[in-house]
């Protein structure tokens, strides 16, 4: 990573840093088709939130036709024509992982389209949970915006009031046995950044900056006025610093990153139910019928917006 900063001025950031922060980064990943499904890999696995969920492997994928590929876009879908039996698997959906892994960076996600509807719960995220911290850029369940922007980790991190960003604090304790697995979150302002307002507007870009003395994460509606040129038209460097207030803003006043945050991959997601969007509370307060498994099992055709559009990835160090 290389820094257009003096030393000095990284010192200063990281004194002021509800104030002060951004770099300029350089790109090293320009993904968008196939070239951003050649940078991840599939995770057929069990699933870590307790999801109605049966996530598959690449080649179940192409030959259910839960994955389309364009020369400028990636669809990842869940399956929404079969009926679920109570005592089988969940519902084929996809879990993949980026093969590079990543400290300090900026991320951004060009996303057309995310998955809807009562039950799911998709998300764009770093792992390893808890021990070397988890980033939630993208998630949230049953359509119920805003976007929640969240950090996972270890004890003895927490984040202090009164930040500079234009989301809405929901947890200052990132300690995840301490807040039963929730975190410290962050509710966006925009109602347009999650579900089905986000689909409706077609779409937008987030972005998130991690460094070694902050973490923020922005969002831009595609039609925003405010959306910065070298987001809405990558180029091979960008300056942070010029994007304004972050939507959501976690900096290591009262957390140290080094102990809590390791090198992290990118993992997208869809899963059912599970240990968020299933929880009863949860649940009955979106409106959604019946109960969630029941929903998802008997349901298939009202997950056919079910599926994330990527229009593009550009990750820059």
């Amino acid at each position: 990573m290389k820094f257009s900063l003096s030393l000095s001025s990284l010192v200063l950031a990281s004194v002021v840093n509800v104030a002060l922060g951004g770099a300029t980064y350089s790109r090293t990943s320009s993904l968008a088709g196939q070239s951003f499904l050649n940078a991840f890999a599939w995770q057929a696995i069990a699933d870590p939130t307790n999801g109605r969920v049966n996530y598959v492997t690449e080649a179940t994928a192409q030959s259910d036709g839960l994955v389309e590929v364009t020369s400028d876009t990636v669809i990842l879908r869940a399956d929404d024509t079969t009926t679920l039996s109570a005592s089988g698997a969940g519902r084929n959906s996809f879990r993949i992982q980026s093969t590079n892994t990543y400290t300090t960076h900026v991320a951004i996600f060009d996303i057309q389209h995310m998955p809807q509807g009562c039950g799911t719960w998709p998300a764009v995220f770093g792992p390893n949970w808890p021990n070397e911290g988890e980033i939630d850029i993208v998630e949230g369940v049953n359509d119920q915006s805003p976007n929640h922007s969240t950090l996972h980790c270890s004890a003895n991190c927490t984040m202090p009031t009164g930040r500079d960003m234009t989301g809405t604090d929901d947890g200052d304790n990132c300690d995840v046995n301490e807040t039963n697995n929730s975190g410290c979150g962050v509710a966006l302002s925009d109602n347009n950044s999650y579900g089905p307002d986000f689909n409706g507007v077609g779409g937008g870009w987030y972005a998130v900056e991690r460094s070694a003395t902050y973490i923020s994460i922005y969002f831009w509606e595609r039609g925003s006025t405010s959306v910065p040129s070298e987001v809405s038209s990558p180029g091979t460097t960008v300056d942070t610093s010029t994007w304004g207030t972050p939507a959501a803003y976690f900096p290591s006043t009262d957390c140290n990153f080094a102990t809590h945050f390791g090198e992290h991959n990118i993992v997208i997601n869809l899963t059912f139910c599970g240990d968020w969007a299933g929880n009863s509370a949860v649940y009955a307060a979106s409106g959604c019928p019946s109960t969630c498994v029941d929903y998802v099992n008997a349901n298939p055709s009202a997950f056919t917006n079910a599926y994330f559009e990527f229009n593009a990835l550009n990750i820059y160090e």
